[in-house]
This record gives C-alpha cells, sequence and structure tokens, in this order.
C-alpha cells in the first residue's frame, strides 16, 4: 500500500504569513482539492461549498489572523523537554519519531500496537487544514493538519463499557531531558470523556502551516482540544486506553486544586494563583476576554448541560 506522508520542508521554505492568507495563491500553490477547515462558530467542509466559498472556509475564523509560524514553533509548553518557553525547540531537534508505535487499549474490538505509518495511511491527513484557537497562558490561532479522533475510535470500535479515552505521552529519559527531573510524574497522561473524544473539533493533529508536526509541537502525533486549555492536548503520543472509570491526568494529579479534570476554557473560573478572565494572543501586547469555550460553546456547550462548570473546572 502507497503511504502519502506530508513533506518536509525547511522554515525559509514555508509559505509566508500574508500569503498564506492569500487564498487563491495558497490553494493554488499547495494543489490541495479536498480541504477540511474546522472554523469558528462551526465546522465546514471545502469538499461539500465551491469556488470562492470553499477559499473562504479555508481561511475564516471569525476574523481571527493566524499566529506566525515562528512564535507557534518556538514558545512552547512541552516539559518533557525543559521548562522554558524556548526549551523544547532547542532540545527537541534530535528527537527521534520514526519507527513510532501507538498502542490501543482496554475496551474496544480492535485492540493492537499500530506504527504511525499505518495510522496515517488510514486517516490520511495532509489535505485537511483546522484552523483552531488554543488557549495556555497565551493563545494562538493554528492552521492544524490531522483528522478527528472520531475516526480513530470509530475503526477500533469502543465496547459499551467505554467510558473514556485515556493518553499516555512517550518515556524516553535519554531523548527526554526534561524527564530526568521530577517535575511531574512521568509519563505525562491525560484524558477525556468519550463523548469529548468523539466530538468532530477534537483532533489527532499530524502537522501545522502545511508540513509534518514539528518536534517541539508533539510529533509525531498530538491531541488538540481547541475548546480546553493546553495542558489537555497531550503531545508525543505512544497510548491511547479505552476506559470504564475517570483516568488520571498529570497535572491534575499533581495540583488537583489548580488544575481540573475537564480544563474546559471557563472565564468565571479563576486559577487560584490569576484571573483567567483575559488572555494574551501570541505576537500581540494587548490582552483580550477570555471566551466561554474558548468560543466554541456553540459547538460543545451540550456536552455540559448537567455539570457544574464551577465545581467541575
Amino acid at each position: 500500500m502507497l503511504i502519502r506522508k506530508p513533506k518536509k520542508i525547511s522554515e525559509s521554505e514555508i509559505t509566508p504569513y500574508e500569503m498564506y492568507l492569500d487564498r487563491r495563491k495558497f490553494i493554488g500553490q499547495a494543489g490541495r482539492v479536498a480541504l477540511l477547515a474546522a472554523v469558528a462558530p462551526g465546522a465546514l467542509v471545502a469538499g461539500d461549498l465551491t469556488g470562492e466559498e470553499a477559499e473562504a472556509a479555508v481561511i475564516g475564523s471569525q476574523g481571527d489572523e493566524l499566529t506566525p509560524f515562528k512564535h507557534v514553533t518556538e514558545y512552547n509548553n512541552f516539559y518533557e523537554f525543559g521548562t522554558g518557553k524556548a526549551d523544547p525547540a532547542r532540545n527537541a531537534g534530535d528527537f527521534r519519531t520514526r519507527p513510532w508505535t501507538v498502542a490501543i487499549e482496554g475496551q474496544c474490538e480492535r485492540p493492537g500496537d499500530y506504527a504511525i505509518e499505518d495510522i496515517l495511511g488510514r486517516f490520511p491527513s495532509e489535505e485537511r487544514v483546522y484552523r483552531l484557537r488554543c488557549v495556555e497562558a497565551w493563545s494562538m490561532v493554528i492552521p492544524w493538519m490531522g483528522f478527528p479522533l472520531k475516526d480513530l475510535l470509530a475503526w477500533v470500535q469502543p465496547t459499551s463499557r467505554a467510558k473514556y479515552v485515556e493518553f499516555t505521552t512517550l518515556h524516553d529519559p535519554d531523548q527526554m531531558p526534561g524527564q530526568r527531573r521530577r517535575v511531574l510524574d512521568w509519563p505525562y497522561v491525560e484524558g477525556l470523556r468519550l463523548d469529548e473524544a468523539m466530538h468532530p473539533l477534537t483532533l489527532m493533529a499530524t502537522g501545522l502551516y502545511g508540513q509534518e508536526l514539528p518536534n517541539q509541537n508533539g510529533a509525531p502525533l498530538r491531541l488538540v482540544v481547541p475548546w480546553k486549555y493546553g495542558f489537555k492536548s497531550i503531545k508525543s503520543i505512544v497510548r491511547i486506553r479505552l476506559v470504564e472509570g475517570m483516568p488520571s491526568s498529570s497535572w491534575n494529579g499533581l495540583a488537583p486544586t489548580e488544575y481540573g479534570f475537564f480544563a474546559n476554557v471557563n472565564p468565571e473560573v479563576d486559577h487560584p494563583r490569576w484571573s483567567q478572565a483575559r488572555e494574551r494572543r501570541l505576537g500581540e501586547i494587548r490582552r483580550r476576554p477570555t471566551l466561554m469555550f474558548n468560543g466554541y460553546a456553540d459547538e460543545v456547550a451540550s456536552l455540559y448541560e448537567s455539570l457544574d462548570l464551577l465545581r467541575w473546572f
């Protein structure tokens, strides 16, 4: 079977920000014919549109400008490579992402160890672009490449006993110098409710800005949950486990009064040590009001209708 992979390119070859926003040049040069763009406030499939409508879907996101590639790749939280924001870009250059295997375990009909090539071959992602906001202590707007997690879960067929999905990052202190320090209880783990994992905005990201996912951004496979704070979007995943009970999560386990399991973006719930009512977008000086569910309330608020968001933060 022929497996197509996104082309590896140097930073000098990356389409400039202004050209990326020129939809005619971008589509013409990229040669894409079936782009999927998840845009706020909803998800649009470009293949269902024609002409200028499809082009507008690719670049549309309530007027949000894309965060420059330099900021996206040089200012990261990835404690496996260091706690400083510049540490991941500095320390992850030689990180080996091949060979790479993802173990899928637990309450599903197709458990097994799957090579990343098999996953990418089954769920090709180089022709899908998702323009999504992401929030940590700062915020970004990133053109992700990837595929909905629900596609992978549907293929492995969760059993009726599966209620949650647990994710685990690679544990390799030889490659990940941050794991040589007990900053967290390694390996990093995170989890979602099954209905959150099955939402179409929950992505398995394999690239950004038209190239393979950089090491410092979670290569070769990471989670993106755009209505939650960034620590939920676990990087460099090696295990996905479907389970009956709420799984552990690294930051919630370390400081449960500061980091809730759900981690939904909620400006009404402050972190004990700072306000979350306003955010700063990378590349900007001014702060802006934080939006409930990071601006995706129309899409995801129904998931939490029975949940007290002041208690289950």
